[in-house]
């Protein structure tokens, strides 16, 4: 028999136990449950820990730390067992957070509006006047719907005797309930049948009542509102969960600078032109969101967009000046603001806290502050929670000299220990942990009152007996498992009925900067395919490095070199010479290397990779979960790939190399056939095309034109090399039964429209393309680009007849159809320039007028 879990599991006096009760039994919530843990065998474990990490990897769910060395590809944490909660406890919590939501609206209203708060001494002046979120131009703004709070959250910690304190307030722009979501997904099937028959309610409902909320108060009239979701970027530390919420919930994910104001009303720029939005879910704090009338040197905001509010033409949720109940200070002033502006007592009281602006808080925190923990009064101040009982003589005394000095920015709160809850080990076969835990509760405002999400964000401590908890200093998480003893609600917001005036195609909601990011993600994917394609056609042969394959290296060497995918400096210009391949297969093993993954050199393909998933994670929420696997995985393989070539002997690395661009085309197959098979063809889905073919037309004709320039190309095996890297060898050999040979090799790689691979079938579908995006978006047609194709179908290609490529020296054939393809390839370029202008710059009239005048 194996040994019990609880054989090995702490229970520690000084902290409330989840699971167990005083007496070290199963709390009955937790009974099934744990039954079923006992019953697990390490091998089912094991594979569930697998899951639960695999599918956060395949999910790229991320947490940015900042500062930490893994940036802004950590991993989300997510320990497999949840927290379970009994039904009538959680009544009891979600009553009390109702009411501390109504209370902080109640109190926002005020200090923007009467402030009789402040005039009757329920909360001192100075502790307003004194924070930085307190927004003087907010002043007087009455909201939509007299709603300040459309979403809070509450972060909650147990005491050791059992009761629900509230730990701190998150009012501005309260994080977690996307990552809530995804802890939902991921653990809901890793106990499938746990989840079912405990009863645990579901979320679906609460974010469908938040999202109908938004609906309601945004003053759209008579036409469907737009509710966009406003982020920071993906430098924000939750940048996936703007993305995962923006889905979720069907809002466009933007950032400022897609947004405008225009006659105190905001815009979303698309490419069909500005759409008038209603209301902003934001996720930018509150002194960002406007540049002009709040914190000049923001450039994440929108000009104007306090003047659109206050004129009533925009919901924004949460209100600007909300940030200002985020204060460690005020929570110690709100039983005397309940019972003033709500006439009742306040349901769940916060932790024990003094404001040391106060000489009375300040005398009590000077003589027992030994028992007390110091915090800043403000958000604004790095400042980290300092524990009396851990201060030397030396440093109480400096902490008291500057409580003395500056009283305001301090506040004192009662030290409360976290409750724990077990996580499974990891490093041991059959063994729980405890760790420390908080609960981060959510509230909805909405026309009919407030609704609690039933569950939230548990997070957890990264040691036992942990002081706090922070998920930017290695906390975990939890799903949270609210039970229920009544029928458990299955609505899922994916299933709402929709009617014929919510009908959307054509990706209308597209703002120009989604749409220009997806532009460039067809360019860099293009890009990596054709770059990583040559580079395995040079580097198979230096790996053969046999005397046969010694000519066609050269000359694959040579036209890596032409197009500017080696690393090799440029000759001086006072010499004649250009720039050279080293001879020695040293140097060639080196500046092969580097020009796959060389850090000192950002023009490689590791370069182009990153800024591929760069601008990938710029347009995160329009990508299928598949879609987003595959860049996940090319992410792994490009770090993976980045560490060993640190590691590894040269010589080993060459199989490495290799292997590692066969992934790098893999990926790329994969994701050109999610971008035809798994995408809406809408305007995104058009651009992102036409920035594929853009791209291979360039590098196909330029390639093209340097090959038949180059001398080199003219040694044994160069038509067969180049018939490998526009991925036409099969092709042709399935034609022709004999050795490649210029004619049909040149037929095959530029004139042939039906391989996709050929100059002639990129310019055939970018016409199509473009002539049918003038259509719908409107414009001129693509006259440039059409005299190309004319120049290229009016080359006589029976020039070439009869002739042997190896005794071809440049010839006058060669050089008229090297021409046209580099003309080809400019006017490729051009035309990328003139869409830029046309579609992602939106240079005004005014803007037009101003320069040529």
């Amino acid at each position: 028999m194996p040994r019990s879990l609880l054989s090995t599991y702490p229970q520690t006096p000084d902290r409330f136990d989840e699971m167990l009760a005083e007496d070290g039994s199963i709390r009955r919530a937790w009974q099934p449950f744990f039954a079923h843990l006992e019953a697990a065998t390490p091998e089912q474990m094991r594979h569930r820990l697998d899951y639960v990490r695999r599918r956060i990897l395949e999910n790229g769910v991320t947490y940015n730390v900042y500062a930490d060395p893994e940036g802004a590809d950590r991993p989300w944490e997510l320990d497999p067992l949840p927290l379970i909660l009994c039904p009538d406890e959680w009544q009891a919590i979600a009553s009390a957070v109702q009411q501390r939501a109504r209370l902080l609206n109640a109190v926002l209203r005020d200090l923007y509006g009467e402030q009789t708060l402040l005039r009757d001494g329920i909360v001192p002046a100075a502790l307003i006047y004194g924070h930085n979120n307190y927004l003087w131009p907010c002043q007087d703004i009455k909201p939509l719907g007299d709603t300040y709070l459309h979403l809070y959250a509450a972060d909650l910690a147990r005491s050791p005797d059992g009761r629900w304190w509230v730990i701190a307030d998150r009012t501005q722009t309260p994080s977690g309930a996307g990552y809530a979501l995804e802890n939902r997904t991921i653990i809901g099937r890793l106990f499938p049948e746990q989840f079912r028959d405990l009863h645990v309610q579901h979320l679906a409902s609460f974010f469908r009542k938040f999202q109908q909320a938004l609906a309601h108060w945004a003053p759209h009239g008579d036409e469907p509102p737009l509710i966009v979701l406003l982020t920071p970027g993906p430098y924000n530390e939750t940048y996936f969960e703007h993305t995962y919420l923006a889905r979720y919930l069907a809002f466009p994910l933007v950032e400022g600078q897609d947004l405008t104001v225009r006659g105190e009303c905001v815009y979303l720029k698309t490419l069909n032109g500005l759409r008038r939005v209603h209301a902003i879910m934001r996720r930018l704090d509150d002194d960002y969101c406007d540049p002009l009338e709040l914190r000049g040197d923001s450039a994440l905001g929108i000009p104007g967009l306090l003047q659109a509010v206050r004129a009533g033409n925009v919901l924004v949720a949460n209100a600007l000046g909300s940030g200002l109940l985020e204060s460690a200070a005020l929570p110690g002033f709100l039983p005397g603001a309940c019972k003033k502006l709500l006439g009742e007592p306040l349901a769940m009281p916060s932790v024990a806290t003094w404001w040391c602006g106060e000489q009375e808080a300040l005398d009590y925190t000077i003589a027992n502050l030994e028992h007390l923990v110091i915090k800043g009064a403000y958000p604004s101040q790095t400042f980290d929670p300092l524990f009396g009982n851990e201060l030397t003589a030396g440093s109480r005394d400096e902490m008291i000299a500057r409580l003395r000095a500056r009283p305001q920015a301090y506040v004192a709160q009662e030290l409360v220990n976290y409750s724990q809850a077990p996580s499974w080990s990891p490093d041991h076969k059959r063994r729980l942990l405890p760790r420390g835990v908080g609960l981060r509760v959510y509230v909805a405002a909405t026309p009919s009152g407030h609704v609690v999400m039933p569950g939230g964000l548990t997070r957890v401590s990264a040691k036992a007996n942990a002081r706090t908890i922070s998920m930017q200093r290695g906390g975990s998480s939890k799903d949270t498992w609210v039970l229920t003893n009544a029928a458990v609600n299955t609505f899922s917001l994916l299933k709402h009925s929709v009617g014929k005036a919510d009908l959307v195609r054509g990706g209308l909601k597209l703002s120009s900067r989604v749409v220009e990011n997806l532009y460039w993600f067809g360019r860099y994917s293009e890009r990596c395919d054709k770059t990583a394609r040559l580079l395995r056609v040079a580097l198979a042969r230096l790996v053969d490095a046999g005397d046969d394959a010694a000519p066609a290296l050269s000359s694959a060497l040579d036209l890596c070199l032409a197009l500017k995918l080696l690393p090799v400096a440029e000759a001086d210009p006072e010499s004649n010479a250009g720039a050279k391949v080293p001879a020695s297969r040293v140097q060639r093993e080196a500046l092969m290397l580097t020009a796959i993954c060389g850090k000192e050199w950002g023009a490689g393909l590791a370069g182009d990779l990153r800024r591929l998933l760069w601008v990938a994670a710029q347009v995160r929420e329009r990508f299928s979960l598949d879609n987003w696997h595959a860049l996940n995985r090319l992410q792994h393989q490009l770090q993976a790939y980045s560490r060993l070539r640190s590691s590894e002997a040269l010589a080993e690395e060459l199989g490495d190399a290799l292997a590692f661009l066969d992934q790098v085309l893999l990926a790329s197959s994969s994701l050109a056939g999610f971008a035809m098979d798994n995408m809406t063809r809408d305007d995104g889905w058009r651009l992102l095309i036409i920035g594929r073919r853009i791209e291979r037309l360039i590098f196909l004709a330029k390639a093209c034109a340097q090959f038949l320039r180059l001398e080199s190309t003219r040694a044994p095996g160069g038509l067969e090399w180049l018939l490998e890297f526009t991925d036409s060898i099969i092709t042709y050999r399935s034609s022709y039964m004999t050795q490649p040979e210029l004619l049909p090799t040149l037929d095959l790689v530029v004139f042939d429209d039906a391989n996709p691979h050929s100059v002639a079938f990129q310019l055939q579908i970018l016409l199509r393309y473009l002539d049918q995006q003038a259509r719908l978006l409107g414009g001129p047609r693509d006259e440039t680009l059409r005299q190309a194709q004319e120049r290229l179908q009016a080359f006589d290609l029976g020039l070439f007849e009869g002739q042997s490529f190896g005794d071809c020296r440049a010839c006058n054939p060669c050089l008229q159809l090297a021409t046209i393809l580099e003309q080809a390839a400019t006017a490729a370029a051009a035309l990328s320039d003139r869409l830029a202008m046309r579609y992602f710059s939106h240079v005004s009239d005014v803007s037009h007028y101003t320069l040529t005048s």
